[in-house]
């Protein structure tokens, strides 16, 4: 059965997202270094442009089907049967519109904290923009690929140039760890590959059906790459250092959107393709990803420094995502797909919250702050928003995504539905308590005198807090678009595949030779 609609425009809307900001990056490669304000107005102004464009995707959407919509094929590298192949679904499209959205806050962020080699910054702000939106829109294997592997260099400069003290670092071990899984998907890719009929279609290899031994060593090397990018429990630890190191607009990319890739690969790839794998594997991703939300949760009640705590905090919420996935069920995927989006809107903001106070006291310590609320009301109103929304309140888009995500756990097992919401207490801790000795408490005198938000930066937060009451509000305007792709997903792994054996060195000699 044909799994595509052909484009609805008449116009290669997704191309024009993809590569308007390539197009920008290139603008500002011949700029002079001596234009900066111009630098900048360039850069925003083709960030607002990509975000307008997205909008006719979801205007013209058709929530009706699982099919991938505005789809772009062509012919790329016909020897080796590999095609410029791009569309969307339920599923990715909300993800490219979160990756626009973005790139505006990243721009407004860092219009004045940004110093030094501002043209550079704002091409690698540009360039990951691209890379964003490629990866949640391939449909060939060496595309995404590709996309996967480019996001990596503008990331590792954005760190490694405008970070912190411990920068090289932190970028050093992000670099290595996203590397090495890498390379087990694409080992694992060619794999794929050359057993299919040396096919890359991603919707061509959904339709086969793999052997089970096969279908288990495959999904290990995807979960390789997978599990470092979600961050999964034990392959973490890079997070932090990088969030911490990193200037403010890279932890935002770094939480919205780049950690919400790998598990988008585990709907994208990893369910579809190896069915038995994933419902064999589901106790061990269950159990990985409720040690994640109670080991992430624990560890942020002794953190002293905003941004680790945030992190940290990621690995929880990011936990209750795979939780959500693995789950297997309706309400666990839908909610663990909304999750992703919940959790790239809220930890957005409280990034973007913290570069707004870290510029004026060039402080993260926890113990710096104390009576915030008193000289920086309008800031404290916005934090204490996203604060809520990060706890799961009810009629802020955190509650809805973590209410289904343990529906679906309990449905798929008790313990694990028990132990997810025990993680949704020790959270509401941890972020009131944060609130409670950053805002309240005993004035520090660090504080005194500080300026409240200016227009720039309420207008950067604005339209994260219109997304967290409007999903709260009304989920289902989100909802809608996956639950045509959810149920298409759910039938592909509850069929029975293959049980037969495969000789996979067999199969990796073929590539040697």
């Amino acid at each position: 059965m044909e799994q595509v609609i052909m484009n609805q425009l008449s116009y290669p809307i997704l191309s024009t997202l993809i590569f308007l900001p390539v197009f920008g990056a290139l603008l500002l490669l011949f700029a002079r270094r001596s234009w900066e304000l111009l630098t900048k107005w360039v850069a925003l102004t083709i960030s607002i442009a990509t975000f307008l464009l997205s909008i006719p995707l979801f205007t013209n959407f058709d929530k009706s089907t699982y099919k991938m919509q505005f789809v772009e094929r062509f012919s790329w590298i016909p020897d080796w049967n590999i095609n410029y192949y791009i569309g969307v679904d339920g599923i990715s499209i909300l993800f490219v519109l979160l990756s626009t959205l973005v790139a505006i806050l990243c721009v407004l962020i860092s219009w004045n904290a940004i110093k030094t080699k501002v043209k550079e910054f704002y091409i690698a702000i540009l360039l990951t923009t691209a890379a964003m939106i490629g990866v949640f829109c391939s449909l060939d294997f060496f595309l995404f690929y590709i996309f996967w592997e480019a996001m990596l260099i503008p990331m590792f400069l954005i760190i490694g140039v405008w970070g912190g003290p411990n920068r090289i670092y932190a970028t050093i071990k992000f670099f290595l760890y996203t590397l090495i899984g890498s390379v087990m998907m694409l080992v694992g890719i060619i794999v794929l590959y050359l057993y299919a009929g040396k096919t890359l279609d991603i919707l061509e290899l959904t339709t086969k059906t793999y052997p089970y031994n096969m279908q288990l060593w495959l999904f290990w090397a995807f979960f390789a790459a997978f599990a470092v990018k979600v961050p999964m429990f034990p392959v973490h630890t890079w997070l932090p250092d990088a969030h911490t190191e990193a200037p403010t607009a890279g932890s935002v990319i770094l939480a919205a959107v780049l950690i919400k890739m790998g598990a988008y690969g585990f709907l994208r790839f990893s369910l579809p393709l190896f069915p038995d794998a994933s419902r064999a594997m589901t106790p061990a991703m269950l159990a990985l990803s409720v040690i994640a939300i109670i080991y992430g949760a624990v560890i942020c009640l002794g953190q002293t420094d905003l941004k680790r705590l945030i992190a940290y905090s990621s690995v929880s919420h990011m936990g209750f995502v795979t939780l959500g996935i693995f789950a297997l069920n309706s309400q666990g995927l839908e909610g663990g797909i909304l999750q992703m989006l919940n959790h790239g809107v809220v930890t957005g903001a409280l990034f973007l919250s913290v570069g707004i106070v870290y510029d004026r006291t060039h402080s993260r310590q926890i113990a710096d702050y104390g009576g915030l609320a008193t000289h920086m009301p309008i800031y404290a109103a916005f934090f204490m928003v996203f604060t809520l929304s990060a706890i799961g309140l009810p009629a802020t888009n955190g509650f809805i995504g973590e209410f289904l995500i343990i529906l679906g756990g309990f449905t798929a097992n008790k313990w694990a539905g028990v132990l997810a919401a025990t993680g949704v207490i020790i959270g509401a801790g941890y972020m009131l308590w944060l609130y409670q000795r950053v805002f309240f408490m005993d004035i520090n005198k660090k504080v005194i005198g500080l300026p409240d938000m200016d227009i720039r930066e309420t207008i950067t937060l604005i339209p994260l807090l219109i997304l967290v009451f409007w999903i709260g509000v009304y989920p289902n305007s989100f909802l809608s678009f996956m639950h045509a792709s959810v149920q298409h997903l759910i039938e592909r792994v509850n069929m029975p595949g293959g049980m037969q054996e495969v000789n996979i060195a067999k199969t990796l000699m073929e590539v040697v030779r």
